[in-house]
């Protein structure tokens, strides 16, 4: 009788001396995987406990089926109680204190899971072909950590960042609202790292409207990112792709719809 497999897959954790915990995670890899002779592009994602509901299975499957996809291995990392503390901007907390671990997080990512993957898996050197997303908080997290250290990444992918992160509370009518962390990150980078962006909005994820533009806010805070981006000199289309999807909402159905066209945009050979 003959076995087929469609995809690789396990979990584990591993111990953060960053974080003091153990961080479970999930890894899924092509079915040659065991016999390839090759080294694998990674694609790590935040809040990896959402792998079903974002189904995963079946675009993992799918991605690996096809012929046009560079080989990659998936690894989602699960976030626990501390995600609003550990998820956020490094180089600050918000107004509340949220986010105040979020140092000691892309310390977790850089100095130990990306040592630890390479030690342990077939995985090509970082920036050949690694990527980080995430989704909402998550998302901006990925931002974060890719942006600061695209030493390691070449593509990021935020669904529904929280690029709404700010300094202080925001104030009715201050019509350029600089309190946003990520904004004042991005215009004070020193240089323009070989990045590539791809963002995702819905256009039901809120009712919000801070600046009463006729947009709501969680697009108008990714667009004043991607206007931000440009200013450094990345292009739209080009280094940065966006896709707004009708009457898509702030939850794990939408962002599972808009995984595979990402997959693609991230691991399409050439």
């Amino acid at each position: 009788m003959q076995f087929t497999s469609d995809y690789i897959s396990l979990k584990g954790s591993v111990f953060s001396f960053n974080l003091d915990r153990s961080v479970a995670f999930r890894l899924v890899a092509p079915p040659n995987y065991r016999e390839s002779q090759t080294l694998f592009s990674v694609l790590l994602m935040n809040d990896g406990q959402d792998y079903v509901g974002l189904n995963l299975e079946k675009t993992l499957s799918d991605a690996y089926k096809d012929k046009k996809t560079i080989p990659f291995i998936f690894v989602g990392i699960e976030a626990d109680q501390n995600r609003l503390y550990e998820y956020g901007t490094s180089i600050s907390a918000d107004f509340k204190g949220r986010g105040n671990k979020a140092i000691q997080y892309s310390k977790f990512i850089i100095e130990e899971l990306i040592p630890f993957l390479g030690q342990e898996f077939k995985v090509s050197p970082p920036v050949q072909n690694w990527v980080y997303c995430g989704f909402s908080l998550g998302g901006l997290s990925a931002f974060d950590i890719v942006f600061n250290n695209s030493q390691f990444f070449g593509k990021v992918g935020v669904f529904s960042g929280s690029f709404w992160w700010r300094k202080k509370a925001y104030q009715k009518h201050d019509m350029e609202d600089r309190s946003r962390i990520t904004l004042d990150m991005i215009k004070n980078s020193k240089h323009r790292a070989p990045l590539q962006y791809f963002f995702q909005c819905g256009t039901e994820e809120e009712t919000d409207d801070r600046n009463k533009n006729g947009v709501i806010d969680v697009i108008d805070d990714t667009l004043d990112v991607i206007n931000e981006l440009q200013s450094k000199g990345y292009s739209y289309p080009g280094d940065i792709c966006y896709k707004e999807i009708e009457g898509g909402k702030h939850d794990l159905s939408t962002w599972g719809s808009a995984m595979p066209q990402f997959i693609k945009w991230a691991f399409q050979k050439d």
